[in-house]
């Protein structure tokens, strides 16, 4: 257990995908102590966990089951500790995707992701502007209407619009930032974005130490 003078240890979970060094270099300048990890122990002990993903969602899925920390990460959720899904970490937590029809999900939040509305550019890759619907989101904690993000996607989350804190206008309304009790996940990459997204990122480390 991490004592209030240290930094607090961040289970980043490593399930073979690439990117995920991104992730948790995020982290270790927000003042955590990131390790990535597939061992279950060490994410019991950690005060928060941390699931990134990029690439397809079928293959994420498929690696995250093979290497056991889907059930890991049930437990997580179980237990109320601090979760932070990114990007196809965010998407891993519904029911299913369009992307890949017949792999289920997490089903640990309600909802599908879905592809982009036809007409628009595939993926959406560039910095977009959040439109804030729960301006008391812990995550969202200094962070200003309008303030821009880095997307690389071209799935988005459909959910109970209860949980969605904040959204990017995309074509349509995009789903940009998941609440639900202890947990949360983005589509965009705070790791990638700036200043305002390692903000993003602190927050969530500031919280696991319980200030705010």
């Amino acid at each position: 257990m991490n004592r209030a003078d240290e930094a607090p240890l961040v289970a980043v979970l490593d399930y073979g995908i690439g990117n995920l060094r991104s992730a948790q270099k995020g982290l270790e300048r927000a003042g955590a102590d990131a390790r990535l990890t597939s061992d279950e122990a060490l994410v019991k002990d950690a005060l928060g966990v941390v699931l990134p993903g990029v690439g397809h969602f079928g293959t994420c899925m498929a690696n995250l089951k093979l290497s056991g920390l889907d059930e890991v990460v049930r437990g997580v959720v179980s237990r109320n500790q601090p979760f932070l899904g990114i990007c196809v970490g965010m998407q891993m937590m519904f029911e299913s995707s369009e992307e890949a029809p017949n792999v289920p999900g997490l089903g640990i939040l309600p909802g599908a992701v879905r592809k982009l509305p036809p007409g628009l550019t595939r993926p959406q890759m560039q910095w977009n502007r959040l439109d804030i619907k729960k301006p008391k989101c812990r995550l969202l904690n200094g962070i200003a209407e309008e303030t821009w993000m880095y997307f690389v996607h071209s799935y988005a989350a459909d959910t109970d619009e209860n949980l969605v804190a904040a959204t990017c206008e995309y074509g349509t309304s995009v789903t940009a930032l998941i609440e639900l009790d202890n947990i949360w996940a983005t589509q965009f990459h705070p790791e990638k974005s700036g200043l305002d997204g390692q903000k993003v990122t602190k927050n969530f480390v500031d919280l696991l130490s319980g200030s705010k």
